[in-house]
Formats: C-alpha cells, sequence, structure tokens
C-alpha cells in the first residue's frame, strides 16, 4: 500500500475540473487523479496536462452510477488506505435556451448535482485522512435560489439543526412539485440549477458538523465554494473568468494548511467566507 498523499477531482476532464487538476499537479505533494465519466475524454485531459510537463492519473467516475463511485472507493482504499483530499466538482446545467420541458430538468440536474455528489460523499468521506480536505464546488446560484425561496423554506435551508434526511427530503419535493407543476406555489424558485447547489452548500453544513462530532481530532476541514463565473461549455463565452482563475478558491480550500482550524462548513467564494 502507498504511503503517497492522494487528492482526486471529480468531473475533471474540462472546465474547471481541469483547471482544478492542473493546479494540484502543480501545488499538492502527492499523487493526483483526474475523474471523468467518459475514459477516453478523462485520458485525453490527463495526455493534455502531461504535454505542460505534469503527471495526473487517470481513473474512471460516474457520480450518476454508484457502482462505478464504489469502484473507485476500492481502489482509494487497496492502494491507499484512503484520501487526502477530494473536490466534488462534477455538475450538469441545462442551457437557458434550452427546452426541456422544466420537470425533467429538476429531475435530471437534481439527480447528478445534489444526489450523486451526495453518494459521492456517502462513499469517500469515510475514506479521508487525518487533516484531510473535502471541497464541493456549489454556485452563488444557490445563494440567489435561496434568496428566492419562500420565507419557510429559506428558515429550513439556513437551520443549523437540519438533518441529511430532512435536507433529502426537501430535494425530492423539489422534484415532486415541479412534476406537479405547483413548485411556485409551494415557495421554490423556477431554478433546477440554483436548488441543486443549495443541496450542496447545505448538504455542506451538515457534513462539516457530522465531522465535528464523530471525528473532531482528525481536524478535517470541509466547505462549500463558489468558483466564480467561468467560461466553460456550461457557463459560456462571455463569463468573466478564466477555468484558472475559477479554480482558485477550490484549491486553495483543498491546499488548506495541516494546522488550519477553517474555514470549515461554510460557503466561500473569492477566497472569504460568505454569509448563508
Amino acid at each position: 500500500m502507498s504511503s503517497t498523499p492522494v487528492a482526486l477531482v471529480t468531473g475533471g476532464n474540462k472546465g474547471i475540473g481541469f483547471a482544478i487538476v492542473r493546479a494540484l499537479c502543480k501545488q499538492f505533494t502527492g499523487d493526483v487523479y483526474l475523474t471523468a465519466r467518459d475514459q477516453g475524454q478523462g485520458q485525453a485531459a490527463v495526455t493534455k496536462l502531461q504535454e505542460e510537463g505534469l503527471n495526473p492519473l487517470f481513473h474512471q467516475l460516474d457520480i450518476d452510477d454508484l457502482q462505478s463511485i464504489r469502484t473507485l472507493r476500492d481502489f482509494l482504499k487497496e492502494k491507499y488506505g484512503g484520501l487526502n483530499v477530494l473536490v466534488n466538482n462534477a455538475g450538469i446545467a441545462f442551457k437557458v435556451a434550452d427546452t426541456t420541458p422544466f420537470a425533467i430538468q429538476a429531475e435530471v440536474t437534481m439527480r447528478t448535482n445534489f444526489f450523486a455528489t451526495r453518494d459521492v460523499c456517502t462513499e469517500l468521506l469515510p475514506l479521508i485522512k487525518p487533516h484531510g480536505r473535502v471541497v464541493n464546488v456549489s454556485s452563488t446560484a444557490s445563494v440567489s435560489a435561496l434568496a428566492r425561496c419562500s420565507q419557510d423554506l429559506q428558515q429550513k435551508f439556513r437551520s443549523d439543526t437540519i438533518t441529511e434526511e430532512e435536507l433529502v427530503k426537501l430535494m425530492t419535493k423539489f422534484v415532486e412539485d415541479t412534476k406537479n407543476g405547483v413548485h411556485e406555489k409551494e415557495g421554490w424558485p423556477n431554478t433546477a440549477y440554483g436548488v441543486s447547489k443549495i443541496g450542496v452548500t447545505v448538504l455542506s453544513r451538515i457534513q462539516a458538523q457530522m465531522l465535528n462530532k464523530e471525528r473532531k481530532a482528525d481536524r478535517i476541514l470541509l466547505n462549500a465554494c463558489c468558483p466564480g463565473w467561468v467560461r466553460t461549455d456550461m457557463a459560456g463565452p462571455n463569463a468573466t473568468k478564466s477555468p484558472d482563475e475559477g479554480a482558485e478558491t477550490p484549491v486553495y480550500l483543498a491546499l488548506l494548511a495541516p494546522d488550519a482550524d477553517g474555514p470549515h462548513g461554510q460557503f466561500v467564494s473569492e477566497k472569504k467566507v460568505q454569509k448563508w
């Protein structure tokens, strides 16, 4: 078993994920895994970074496939005895002009951005080693979507005592409400992406509390962040930041010093803790 520290990025073959892998290859002491759903695209991304003189490794991971997550989990356990840095970056967004019915957009977006990200955490968080770092890439879309929720929903999502089970019920309810055409009446905003990222931010707060309770002495730091508006396939060519600039905050959180005691359980943008 290797004692080499190991970092892993989901959705690493393009955009912000690719830029995070590039930065970690330069700044993290240890093995850096670029993961992607598609083996060919993942390998091509690795080759591109090798041409830059960097040495990422590749492992297949489709976060929508529980078996794929568990195969990766077993590999990390066997080869490294765990994981030091996890960056949950994989996510999707429908384009504004997309004509797919909103209920389907809601279901598909929620399945990947919230439920699949949660599955990765369920399987991989127990592997995080002492002083490990976990970064869940969320979005300021979660903040603006929260502001457009009913007071009742805002209260629930801001609560310090909300459980993972309660959060899952709320995310499921959003999808059901869109199917029944009552999501606005029920106090939800008209953005599937925004609501899915509320889920990611709140999940991060819950997970941090769990780590405080169960593994306080291990000093693991877990945060949600917004990379900013980045020129990617997802956000389009008019965005203000390059992918490398978008990677700055996630990488800062992934590489917090071993003796750091924060940020933890926070929503971070431009390397600063934001009010939730």
